[in-house]
């Protein structure tokens, strides 16, 4: 039996960083409203540990993007398919990623999807063409490096 998963990210803007990996994927911000309310209701959650975006209650500590066309359990929106789920860690990133995302292009768009990412907030970091791979390393705005292919 396969086995469900998400890609947890630690960063340390959680709420920022989903908004970049939202218009980087064409993914959704998950809405934790219901949640955090259920939460707030039974004296689980102080008020602390949540913020207002956008009309809508978020963790500050977390926050989730999936996407748009995988199932979501009603209860609390988390994707119950292909899901990122970004943590905030006190420590700052200090060295390359051991696991990174691989965003693939239609052919000959990656120069325009670059350009898209850093509009978001995106740095490249360099150009590679080694072992048959074409690609762009890039870093998102808190230094998480993804390749562009």
């Amino acid at each position: 039996m396969a086995l469900h998963w998400k890609l947890v990210i630690d960063c340390a803007d959680p709420i920022r960083l989903a908004g970049f990996w939202a218009e980087a994927l064409g993914y959704r911000v998950e809405d934790h409203t219901a949640l955090i309310d259920g939460l707030v209701e039974s004296g689980a959650l102080p008020p602390q540990a949540y913020v207002e975006v956008d009309g809508r209650r978020a963790f500050r500590e977390l926050a989730a993007v999936r996407h748009p066309d995988d199932p979501a359990d009603p209860a609390s929106d988390m994707g119950l398919g292909r899901r990122l789920l970004l943590q905030a860690v006190p420590e700052p990133k200090q060295v390359k990623n051991r696991l990174h995302i691989d965003l693939h292009v239609a052919p000959g768009a990656r120069e325009a999807e670059v350009k898209r990412l850093e509009g978001l907030g995106a740095t490249v970091l360099r150009e590679v063409a080694d072992r048959g791979s074409v690609h762009t390393t890039m870093a998102d705005p808190e230094g998480n490096e993804f390749d562009v292919q």
